[in-house]
């Protein structure tokens, strides 16, 4: 019996005391919500990383060493026909480019004796309406058409023995030394000497005479009436004068004879 109530009274305190410690347990924290975003702010400009237009005479500028070529081509106005060319087409252009050292190599005033015009045929010259790479000059077609046009008076022949690459314009005899600029449109190469076209520097052979035309024939003259300069008119008016003169002799002796 005791037993019994022992266990009654234990189980209670068990029941009690789980029931305080349930009810004791901290509470569950409350679901916090995500911290608010800061204040949106205005986008700030973005700047696009586009290269610029590409300028032959700011390369070269920026290269160095390339004063009286950028003059030149600034001068002839082929710097503008370049800079359109290649922003605003497709086509490719490679570029001989001679340095100062090159041209003090030629006779002291020989760019002051240029015309106009020959100083852009000059510049043209040193220009090919298209891209080649270094590795392209072992099989190009010779002779080369530069901007300069074509024939024997501006020709370009281009030669590779290994590495090296010459260009022979009839005048002259020049190397390319080095590679000033290159991408897949434009081509810059530096040249140890100014290529002269043959065009430019030599005098141009005399225009060929007119070929004659077919030989005219006299009008033939008239036998029957000769001419006052023919001997035979000259016999036949001497004759009727000496007839006159008998006649006026004759007149005067007969009138003498009558008085």
């Amino acid at each position: 019996m005791n037993h019994k109530i022992f266990f009654s009274i234990s189980l209670i305190f068990i029941l009690f005391h789980s029931t305080n410690t349930l009810a004791q347990s901290p509470a569950a924290a409350p679901v916090q919500s995500p911290p608010a975003p800061p204040p949106a702010q205005p986008p700030s400009a973005v700047v696009a990383a586009t290269p610029g237009p590409t300028d032959v005479v700011k390369i070269l500028e920026k290269a160095g060493h390339f004063t009286v070529l950028v003059r030149l081509l600034k001068a002839t106005h082929e710097d503008s026909e370049l800079l359109s060319e290649l922003n605003n087409t497709n086509n490719g252009v490679t570029i001989f480019a001679p340095n100062d050292n090159a041209f003090s190599g030629l006779k002291a005033g020989t760019l002051n004796t240029l015309r106009d015009e020959q100083k852009v045929e000059l510049m043209k010259f040193h220009v090919i309406p298209g891209f080649l790479s270094a590795s392209q000059f072992q099989t190009v077609t010779n002779p080369v058409r530069t901007q300069a046009g074509s024939g024997d008076r501006v020709s370009l022949n281009v030669t590779t023995v290994g590495n090296f690459i010459n260009i022979t314009t009839g005048l002259t005899n020049a190397s390319i030394v080095g590679t000033v600029y290159t991408d897949n449109q434009l081509a810059i190469y530096q040249v140890d000497k100014v290529l002269l076209p043959v065009d430019v520097f030599t005098p141009k052979p005399p225009a060929p005479a007119p070929a004659p035309g077919p030989a005219q024939e006299k009008p033939a003259k008239d036998k029957s009436t000769p001419s006052v300069d023919s001997p035979a008119a000259s016999k036949d008016v001497s004759g009727a004068v000496s007839v006159n003169k008998n006649w006026v002799f004759v007149v005067v002796v007969l009138v003498a004879g009558i008085f």
